[in-house]
């Protein structure tokens, strides 16, 4: 593949990222009320889950699936921004890689292990006592596996390769100024919003809500980043090896 062809293709690639992301959420929204339900009792998150049936599952598993595209775009935008001395790029594209790995596997119990608590929580035969374990069983895995693997850990290695990946941008041809800057603006956002996360262990912290705002305006600007690859100048592409 030559480097036009690299740089069209990471393109393509960043586009399809954004759009399966976004449509697993979509559906999401709009069949599991995420991720307000996140906020509900335990009963609440299970009855609905498994009223979920069968196709919710697999949303489930499709939007797992889509985390793990960001580990090519990762390696894909490292491949054509590289430069000898920017040793930078190497350390954020090794954390976008983590950060894809992270968020796919906090994703996944909802694939592989809230199917079956919820089988038991809900089951005819269940007693009180199946159904106060299999609570304090999920709040488990939705602490650990959600809050802090998933996103805790995956989405602060997701802000450092924003933020790694920008300042590379800014020297590199093929990006205009203002789409380094838009990706940088997006990082204060997302680490402030992580106060939601500690609240969850440290009721007393005060909460700043601009995650949603943050993740917004980060999906905006991977969107214009894909784009801005599929209409690049060839001379630009070039004056860049």
């Amino acid at each position: 593949m030559n480097r036009l062809s690299s740089v069209r293709f990471t393109g393509i690639v960043i586009l399809a990222l954004v759009i399966l992301l976004n449509i697993p959420y979509a559906i999401l929204i709009q069949t599991f009320e995420y991720d307000d339900i996140l906020r509900q009792p335990v009963e609440i998150i299970l009855t609905k889950f498994q009223a979920g049936g069968v196709s919710l599952i697999l949303t489930w598993f499709v939007f797992g699936l889509s985390a793990l595209l960001f580990i090519p775009v990762s390696v894909l935008l490292h491949k054509i921004i590289a430069r000898d001395d920017v040793p930078l790029l190497n350390i954020a594209t090794t954390m976008g890689v983590l950060s894809g790995v992270l968020q796919s596997v906090g994703l996944m119990r909802w694939v592989f292990v809230v199917p079956i608590l919820s089988n038991l929580y809900t089951a005819p035969t269940a007693t009180s006592g199946t159904r106060e374990a299999v609570s304090v069983v999920f709040q488990a895995i939705h602490q650990y596996g959600g809050v802090v693997i998933g996103e805790q850990l995956g989405q602060t290695l997701l802000i450092c390769w924003t933020i790694g990946v920008s300042l590379v941008m800014q020297r590199s041809p093929l990006f205009k100024s203002w789409i380094a800057k838009m990706g940088l603006l997006t990082a204060p956002l997302l680490l402030i919003g992580q106060s939601e996360l500690l609240a969850t262990v440290i009721p007393t912290l005060p909460v700043v809500k601009t995650s949603a705002i943050g993740f917004m305006l980060w999906e905006l600007w991977l969107l214009l980043l894909g784009i801005s690859l599929l209409r690049v100048p060839r001379q630009r592409i070039v004056s860049n090896v």
